[in-house]
């Protein structure tokens, strides 16, 4: 189950709670305080804590201490022209706190964006419950033929199901193993720490991760793209309806400059003001390697035989 029982008092608790305060608050961000969004098929995200909003960023570009002496579109403008020349400091003003339950190895794709505090579920002192993630069908793909880390056309029928199968007997002979291992009855269990290391890299855990809005919007630029890996892009997806709506004008400078934007290099940017003023450019007098060219005409929504 995504959430425990006690996890759910926990939440029912906190919710029935009101408390004043003098504190910035988004009126967005309060609507999905503790509220659990399910992703795959045991995981989830919610948010458990949050500082600042829009007009924090703004104050604190400004550094001062008014507020409301600002039209709308005067944040709004500011926050766009942070944005827009990477002025990343205002937006380090904000933070959130998410509780999130995922496959261990999207945890590992996680954990490499350094800049957050994150406190895991240590499977040295608890022991992990028997959760795995099994992919959809409509996940289940072959390898890409032209990148080495992604996928290519979806698996189907006996192959699709040979998988799946295995994935799942895998999953529940290691779990197996685990419990025997920690558990024999009449004599000590080997320790929790090393039987851990016989469980699947598609058992479930939780962590704790908080991060200011600068470094979020960096994890939510590289994993909720297109090409990052689904299990990982769907936990970005799901941040980033909370971001939209705790941050909605910085969320929208954010998709407009950085998530739906593309950076030209020299010669890409070179290319387009030839292309402008209507010179036929080719990969060859494009001074750009076959790889560049393939990306550059792809953002350009080019058609192309170079």
């Amino acid at each position: 189950m995504p959430v425990t029982p006690e996890q759910q008092a926990e939440i029912a608790t906190l919710c029935a709670r009101s408390r004043p305060t003098l504190r910035t608050t988004s009126e967005g961000m309060e609507q999905h305080l503790y509220t659990v969004r399910d992703v795959l098929d045991h995981g989830f995200v919610r948010v458990i804590d949050y500082m600042g909003d829009d007009a924090a960023i703004c104050q604190a570009a400004r550094v001062s201490y008014g507020r409301g002496t600002r039209a709308v579109q005067d944040d709004e403008g500011l926050i766009r022209y942070l944005m827009r020349h990477s002025h990343s400091t205002p937006f380090e003003m904000c933070e959130v706190k998410f509780h999130v339950k995922l496959p261990v190895f999207v945890a590992r794709q996680w954990i490499r964006h350094r800049t957050a505090n994150v406190n895991e579920y240590s499977a040295r002192y608890s022991i992990l419950d028997r959760e795995f993630y099994i992919p959809a069908p409509e996940q289940v793909a072959a390898q890409s033929a032209v990148n080495n880390q992604g996928r290519g056309a979806v698996l189907e029928g006996e192959e699709a199901a040979r998988v799946l199968e295995m994935l799942r007997a895998d999953a529940a002979r290691c779990y197996d193993h685990y419990e025997a291992m920690i558990s024999r009855e009449g004599q000590q269990g080997l320790a929790r720490e090393l039987a851990r290391m016989n469980l699947p890299a598609n058992v479930y855990t939780q962590w704790y991760w908080k991060v200011d809005l600068h470094n979020l919007f960096h994890f939510l630029r590289l994993r909720a793209d297109r090409h990052a890996q689904y299990e990982i892009r769907v936990y970005a997806e799901a941040i980033r309806a909370i971001v939209a709506d705790w941050v909605p004008m910085a969320c929208k400078a954010f998709e407009d400059y950085r998530l739906g934007g593309v950076a030209l290099s020299a010669a890409g940017l070179d290319c387009v003001r030839r292309m402008l003023r209507g010179e036929e450019v080719t990969r060859e007098t494009s001074g750009m390697s076959r790889g560049e060219w393939r990306e550059f005409t792809e953002a350009l929504g080019v058609d192309t035989d170079g």
